[in-house]
């Protein structure tokens, strides 16, 4: 499979009205001004200790301001110089810019280790990698290979020893060591998804999400262009997959992202060329994923013109959140039988245009969004008792931001 797809999906909309953002961040440059391990402006404070870093949030919150960490694509016009650094206020959701750390190019995805220690990148480029760095110090450990095109996604396997990275442009998937540095090691394997017919429209494979269930003893890997879901088992010992099964979305549906339901025994799908979400059963015995009927997002904009892009839940499992590109909107839907059904609430302006990543804060109390073609980062305060979201003040510039991860 050749790059043509990653290219397009890279840069929709990627030069749109970054001018104003472009100025947002300082940047630290490395010593000599080449790509070296980078390291933070002077000004900057150290990081803040990680109190949690679930997808559903659910920490005791921070008193004092708390680390973000911004990606974007530093090769795109009018892009970042790197991974962007800011704080905010676990309180008031107001983002404060801290810099950029240098030395990692086109960091579009970003992922901490369990640990609090380390962070990772991808490098979505033609020739893909990911990047390891060190949250106390902010140096750059090295980059691998992902031996694909174009990695737009990572997950860190829990146990901490292996990172798990999705290559969209070659429809692969990606197993690296990870040593007790945090710092990586050469590929252990790769595996390309090329059995599977590609969706309609679609040219090939594309896979955008590498993930371990709640279970732990399965991965799962979402492939946009073959509209599959693929579960592996990893041998955990020599960092090798296993395929164990497969499962199909409707032909076209394009899934792009998977979250779990926090009793693990439900997930919902995110399927970005069609427009729906769909909850789909899991068996945690096998690692088999049942995906069933596909849901409205809400955005009410007719197929082809909104691309969900992430969905995630709450860490009480009451509420689910649906970003949704095109629409530039937030769906909220309650979660109802104890995970198995979704059922539409409201859908929220995001305040920005084309919210590629959301993420909620560690104790669940905000909802961060990254607004690619407005290059803002927009903040929420999530309401506990109804699932309300209310706006944190003012939008967050920051060059092309396709992903923001609060710490």
């Amino acid at each position: 499979m050749g790059s043509g797809g990653w290219s397009r999906r890279r840069f929709v909309g990627a030069l749109a009205r970054t001018a104003a953002a472009a100025a947002a961040l300082p940047v630290a440059t490395a010593c000599g001004g080449s790509p070296a391990p980078g390291s933070a402006p002077a000004s900057a404070a150290p990081p803040a200790p990680v109190t949690g870093t679930g997808a559903s949030g659910g920490a005791r919150a921070s008193s004092g301001p708390r680390p973000l960490w911004i990606g974007t694509y530093t090769s795109a016009e009018g892009g970042g110089k790197g991974i962007g650094l800011a704080e905010y206020d676990p309180r008031t959701g107001r983002i404060t810019g801290l810099g950029t750390l240098t030395g990692v190019g086109d960091p579009s995805y970003l992922a901490p280790h369990p640990d609090g220690r380390t962070l990772y990148a991808v490098n979505e480029r033609e020739h893909g990698a990911v990047t390891a760095v060190r949250l106390s110090d902010r140096t750059v450990l090295g980059s691998r290979s992902t031996g694909g095109a174009g990695p737009c996604h990572l997950s860190v396997h829990p146990g901490g020893r292996w990172l798990l990275s999705a290559n969209y442009g070659s429809g692969s998937v990606a197993v690296h060591p990870i040593d007790d540095s945090g710092a990586l090691g050469e590929r252990t394997d790769l595996v390309v998804h090329s059995t599977a017919e590609p969706g309609p429209g679609q040219q090939g494979p594309h896979a955008h999400q590498f993930v371990t269930a709640p279970d732990g003893g399965h991965l799962l890997a979402v492939d946009l262009g073959t509209d599959t879901v693929h579960t592996y088992r990893l041998d955990e010992m020599a960092g090798t997959l296993t395929e164990t099964s497969r499962a199909r979305a409707r032909p076209g549906a394009g899934p792009r992202h998977l979250t779990f339901h926090p009793a693990g025994r439900y997930a919902y799908l995110a399927n970005e060329l069609d427009d729906t979400v769909a909850v789909c059963a899991y068996d945690p015995g096998d690692g088999r994923l049942t995906i069933g009927e596909a849901q409205s997002t809400g955005a009410g904009t007719g197929r082809g013109t909104n691309h969900p892009a992430q969905i995630l839940v709450t860490a009480d499992g009451a509420y689910a959140y649906l970003a949704n590109r095109g629409h530039n909107s937030l769906t909220r839907y309650a979660v109802e039988g104890d995970g198995s059904g979704l059922r539409l609430l409201d859908t929220v302006p995001v305040g920005g245009d084309f919210p590629r990543h959301i993420a909620f804060s560690p104790d669940g109390g905000l909802l961060f969004a990254a607004n690619q073609k407005s290059g803002t980062v927009t903040v929420f305060h999530v309401d506990r008792g109804n699932g309300d979201l209310r706006p944190a003040g003012e939008p967050f510039a920051s060059p092309v931001a396709v992903c923001a991860l609060p710490l």
